[in-house]
């Protein structure tokens, strides 16, 4: 878009999957809009490159989770993307020398009987950390608080058992094969975005709300907000008059961290593809691998948690050090000079993001229905951290939007 229009009907701030999802719903209903985007590019936590001529990589989002129940599945389908529907790596163990198959099945009973004990202990609605359901002296506690590093972006002390509880997950888990990012911007395309545009200031004191960007100010009747929790939390993105209420609902679900970072793999043909690997721990300071992904000469690392927060604050390129590092431990030093970094994630120092994805600190999980509340039938609020189910999904994210949008067209009188 070549400028900004001093006044809107709607204006919708984040191009990212909520920011999309609501623009979309907007299309045809007679009213003028335009999505606010403070990156150069739409597409927000879903972001595809191609760290090399032969490596495609989402440097944030990359499974359709539940995908029988994700939207994204259907829209990938309506524009064209490859779906791939093979069974994920994530229990799988490539090498029996990392992690022995008696000793990863030990495990996977202990993670079994871990979410048994969250299912049962969050009927009592007591919100306690989730890490009161870990069995004590269980020789597996770290690998187990390694996964909710890798799910929530958090270690389970920090994580909210009702909310933990409260995600819905169908364990279908598909892959798009030209990238989720690509997917997410391919379903943006053609919309009225402004990039670059930062907004910093919601003036709703007035009969009609006022946006501070970086690129001017405009006015609207009403405003879809779908920035992430940090940013709220933080203030980055202020209100006039100040609303305590959703800086506290933002502040209860802050997004936790993920990493990913993937290594070109010269030669080294024989690593099976699409497989995982992981090394066995006793605290949650591992990472997990996925080799050669869709055959790729790659391997791709995930890290989560305070150990992805302490290896992201070391900075550019740590990521990629301490990867290779573990690869070197489990496959044997051989491998080394077959690794080459090629490109890594750091989310925490993102600027529009800073962090992965949204969880609920111990006490928080009803933060979620406050934070999407709407406010004066004017600010209507969407994103990852706002659904009641599908939260920290991109899916969730884009479905967030569209239930905002019908509540601005409503508030407008046009359902």
């Amino acid at each position: 878009m070549s400028s900004l229009p001093s006044s809107i009907d709607v204006a919708i701030i984040g191009a990212g999957a909520a920011g999309l999802g609501a623009a979309h719903a907007l299309r045809d209903k007679d009213v003028s809009f335009i999505v606010l985007e403070g990156r150069d590019r739409i597409g927000g936590r879903a972001h595809t490159i191609m760290a090399s001529p032969e490596v495609t990589f989402d440097l944030g989002c990359g499974w359709l989770h539940s995908a029988d129940r994700n939207s994204f599945a259907v829209i990938a389908e309506q524009l064209a993307f490859t779906i791939d529907k093979s069974r994920p790596p994530w229990r799988d163990q490539a090498y029996e020398a990392a992690f022995p198959r008696a000793e990863r099945e030990d495990f996977l009973r202990a993670l079994e009987a871990f979410f048994t004990r969250t299912a049962e202990a969050a009927t009592s609605g007591r919100d306690a950390p989730a890490s009161i359901c870990l069995e004590p002296g269980n020789r597996w506690n770290g690998m187990i608080d390694a996964i909710c590093t890798y799910l929530n972006g958090c270690e389970l002390d920090q994580m909210s058992l009702l909310d933990f509880e409260a995600y819905e997950d169908t364990e279908l888990n598909w892959r798009v094969r030209g990238g989720y990012g690509a997917l997410v911007a391919a379903y943006g395309a053609g919309l009225p975005v402004a990039l670059n545009c930062n907004v910093t200031l919601i003036d709703h004191s007035d009969k009609r709300v006022r946006l501070t960007t970086s690129q001017g100010t405009l006015t609207a009747d009403k405003v879809i907000v779908t920035v992430p929790t940090n940013l709220i939390a933080e203030e980055a993105l202020r209100f006039k008059p100040a609303l305590p209420d959703k800086v506290a609902a933002a502040s209860g679900l802050p997004l936790g961290l993920d990493n990913k970072v993937t290594l070109a793999l010269e030669g080294w043909e024989h690593l099976p593809k699409d497989s995982g690997m992981r090394g066995r721990s006793s605290t949650a300071r591992v990472g997990s691998f996925q080799l050669r992904p869709f055959g790729q000469p790659c391997i791709e690392g995930f890290y989560g948690g305070s150990f992805a927060r302490q290896i992201e604050a070391a900075g550019e390129g740590a990521l990629a050090a301490q990867a290779i590092d573990d690869v070197v431990a489990l496959l044997g030093s051989d491998i080394r000079k077959s690794l080459r970094p090629l490109a890594e994630s750091r989310w925490g120092a993102d600027p529009f993001a800073r962090g992965a994805y949204s969880h609920a600190l111990p006490g928080h999980a009803g933060k979620r229905a406050v934070l999407a509340a709407p406010v004066d039938e004017r600010l209507f609020f969407a994103g990852e951290a706002t659904p009641p189910d599908f939260f920290s999904t991109a899916h969730g994210a884009r479905d967030s939007g569209e239930r905002a949008a019908r509540e601005a067209l409503a508030s407008l009188g046009r359902p």
